[in-house]
């Protein structure tokens, strides 16, 4: 691996951008900020302060300097493929926040842009690093669970008053699906990593707190290849923030939330075993995943395609709300919506 650290831009200022530029100070030196961009003025000039790191007044100033190996991409939705096929088109390397994009076609032309210019593209998807979920992934792949028959899950976060109104999230050209776009797409993931592929989805949605015309709650049922049923609920309209994740095999079953932790329980026993772990770096791990890739030896572990594949099950999801069907993935990625 290179002794350099790997210079990055971040562009797109929202608020997470300011979440990964602090993960970035967390990977020992691996990766430096060292430009940003977004087209407000104030918020340059309050994130180059915040992060010590130079201001572009346009995105053209980062992709034509050749000291800036890769950019950080926070922007909108629907400028994913835009910025991310400059980048690519520059020779700069890409961590871009999920989702992928808003459509399987725009997500196919990231990952292909990507691809044929040679640089890395490494997708957030944060969750599944998350020192629980690996500790049942081993289990899983040690065989302790046996058969895996269902799963359950729920992420939830109390978005009411965080955005502007007419802010894109609360929109569905801006994040089609909403909540299940999101942060739904975040459970997806681990129950792809955890169960096996997604065939078919279900989907039920409602809006009841948030403004504009998108889902601020939502619910899918996934039936996986290995047979196994998982379901997921979404919601930005709860309380308080809230996860959970339960994991049922023949065998052993295993159970997560965010107040109580992880606990598993082994076929024939009546009382939980709660398990110990330390709290680990998602953020941080995946983006020093990202440098090493770029410096070579390791590939993302959540790159275009399988990204795509997240957001086939979600686009999917809406299509079952929309049509009230059963809808399977291949349906959704045979097409370019």
């Amino acid at each position: 691996m290179s002794s350099n650290p790997l210079r990055v831009a971040s562009v797109g200022l929202g608020w997470w951008s300011d979440v990964l530029a602090d993960a970035v100070g967390r990977t020992d030196g691996r990766i430096e900020v060292v430009s940003c961009f977004t087209r407000s003025e104030d918020k340059r000039t309050a994130f180059a302060e915040k992060y010590n790191c130079e201001s572009a007044a346009r995105l053209d100033e980062i992709l034509n300097d050749d000291s800036i190996d890769a950019i950080i991409n926070t922007t909108p939705n629907h400028v994913h493929l835009e910025t991310t096929a400059a980048a690519a088109e520059a020779g700069k390397h890409v961590f871009l926040d999920k989702p992928v994009a808003n459509t399987i076609g725009e997500a196919r032309a990231i990952t292909r842009v990507c691809a044929n210019a040679g640089v890395v593209l490494s997708v957030g998807y944060q969750r599944r690093r998350e020192s629980h979920f690996r500790w049942i992934q081993d289990r899983i792949a040690a065989g302790d669970f046996g058969t895996l028959v269902q799963a359950e899950a729920n992420i939830s976060r109390d978005r009411a008053g965080k955005f502007e109104l007419g802010h894109w999230r609360y929109t569905a050209e801006g994040m089609p699906g909403g909540v299940m776009l999101q942060i739904g797409l975040h459970y997806v993931d681990v129950l792809t990593m955890l169960l096996g592929p997604i065939e078919t989805v279900s989907g039920m949605a409602s809006q009841l707190v948030l403004p504009g015309d998108n889902p601020d709650v939502g619910s899918l049922m996934m039936k996986h290849k290995n047979g196994a049923v998982s379901t997921l609920s979404t919601s930005y309209a709860s309380a308080s923030e809230y996860y959970t994740m339960n994991i049922y095999g023949k065998k052993m079953s295993a159970y997560y939330n965010l107040f109580d932790g992880l606990r598993f329980l082994n076929q024939g026993n009546t009382n939980q075993t709660p398990v110990t772990l330390d709290k680990n770096d998602a953020i941080a791990e995946q983006l020093i995943e990202w440098a090493d890739a770029i410096s070579g030896g390791v590939e993302p572990e959540v790159g275009g395609e399988s990204a795509m594949t997240s957001l086939a099950v979600v686009k999917a999801g809406i299509k079952s709300v929309a049509e009230g069907r059963h809808v399977a993935i291949a349906e959704i990625l045979a097409s370019d919506d």
